[in-house]
């Protein structure tokens, strides 16, 4: 920004109200912006680990409690109805009350419940102890990507959110990684108490570092002196006068926020949403809680089964970093095509047969396109909402999603337990991808209508 151009600020701030998403859409993306990202993705990291870890060790609890094949399945579950609940109460109240604060209780919550399922002895405590963790867990994701999203200049919010949301794919991967090491020299109660000592220690310095949403702080107009702060992290070359008043040209909504993802013609594009989001997460939770089990069952170890199951989130990450910039681009036909794809890489995985290598491949191009589709999928929906409702809308897209992870590992538990073959278990798996193409592919005919 030219030095004329910030002394134009200083001069007219005082007299009129600065739109802050203006300023952020003008200006190149800063060190402050990169370094609330990491903060955000850093949470995603340990979620991820903390959400994936019980389908890495469910083989070993199996094997240890003297469980039938697909017994775990109603605990798979649980934890997702947590996070389902998580998702469609919390993205509502960080509407109100900010979202730094719900991710850093949320944090501390799903670090509680993960490092608590260290004492669990039955099934009925391992789903209780579930269920809780969920709860933190589904409060963490969708205020980590309001929060990035209106931080980021629209030209670059997808790759930005994408970009952020890599770290969840990446802690999953970890988590696999982590349980293949951890698991045959300390037993698979070690993996939870990794994965609830993380969250607990970085709580703490995340109340520290993390920042309000400039664009909460501005629609609400509770403190125009901390937006200065902010905006000028943003922008160190930029100047305001004392007084200054600061908003977003967007409109402050009365009532439940959730009635107003269904006014102003939103109808249409909140319902495609939704069955983008219950289509997509049914499919890569069916997926990565039951991989590491089909792939023992065909004869793999544990842990190479869960290391090869671990390149569903490796090609997920991978996906993301390639996707980004498309999906800035040509947004929802990206993601259309991303799920046609998925489909494809899905039946391929039932028809790799025993050999690791290609199931291997098959395995990373599935994460590619479902996890990279996934992760498209929660930076357009991001962008489609205002801020008075963006954490609500992100939310109740994720709860209905978490409806969808829910129902997958119930029916991948069902079908194993009637010994359905893994050629026909991943065909039935790759309906739901094309299901989310059709859903994108009308998406995109509301965008370009609008």
């Amino acid at each position: 920004m030219t030095a004329a151009l910030a002394d134009t600020i200083d001069a007219a701030s005082a007299a009129q109200t600065i739109d802050v998403a203006e300023v952020i859409d003008r200006e190149p993306v800063s060190r402050f912006q990169i370094e609330l990202l990491l903060l955000c993705a850093a949470v995603l990291f340990i979620d991820g680990f903390d959400t994936q870890a019980i389908g890495y060790v469910a083989p070993d609890i199996a094997r240890d409690w003297h469980l039938a094949r697909g017994a775990l399945g109603p605990v798979f579950s649980s934890g997702l109805f947590g996070l389902m609940i998580g998702a469609l109460v919390l993205g509502p109240i960080a509407d109100r009350i900010g979202r730094k604060r719900i991710i850093v209780f949320s944090t501390i919550a799903f670090g509680l419940g993960t490092l608590l399922t260290v004492l669990a002895n039955d099934l009925d405590a391992l789903m209780a102890l579930r269920f809780i963790t969920g709860l933190g867990l589904g409060g963490a994701m969708p205020n980590a990507i309001a929060l990035t999203s209106e931080y980021s200049p629209h030209r670059r919010r997808g790759t930005m959110v994408m970009f952020m949301f890599v770290g969840f794919s990446i802690g999953a991967a970890v988590g696999g990684l982590l349980a293949a090491a951890l698991i045959p020299a300390f037993g698979w109660r070690s993996v939870f108490i990794v994965g609830g000592a993380a969250p607990l220690l970085y709580a703490p310095f995340l109340a520290r570092q993390l920042p309000e949403s400039i664009r909460f702080l501005a629609l609400t107009g509770r403190d125009h002196s901390r937006v200065a702060t902010l905006l000028q992290r943003i922008a160190p070359t930029l100047a305001f006068a004392p007084g200054a008043r600061f908003g977003v040209h967007e409109p402050r909504l009365a009532g439940l926020p959730v009635a107003h993802l269904f006014s102003e013609r939103r109808t249409p594009a909140t319902l495609l949403f939704w069955v983008v989001f219950f289509m997509s997460l049914l499919d890569l939770y069916l997926l990565s809680n039951w991989l590491p089990t089909v792939l023992n069952d065909l004869g793999a170890s544990i842990a190479v089964a869960a290391a090869v199951g671990a390149m569903l989130q490796v090609g997920g990450v991978v996906g993301v970093f390639a996707l980004g910039r498309l999906v800035d681009r040509f947004s929802f036909r990206a993601l259309a095509l991303t799920y046609l794809a998925a489909s494809v890489a899905v039946v391929a995985i039932g028809y790799s047969g025993h050999s690791i290598a290609l199931v291997t491949v098959a395995i990373f191009c599935a994460g590619f396109c479902i996890v990279g589709g996934q992760t498209a999928a929660n930076a357009l929906v991001a962008t489609y909402y205002p801020t008075a409702m963006r954490s609500t809308g992100v939310g109740w897209a994720l709860g209905v999603g978490r409806i969808g992870s829910i129902v997958g590992p119930l029916v991948g538990g069902i079908m194993l337990a009637r010994h359905v073959g893994a050629d026909t278990l991943f065909a039935a798996a790759a309906v739901p991808a094309l299901l989310a193409c059709v859903a994108a592919l009308a998406l995109n005919r509301i965008a370009r209508a609008s």
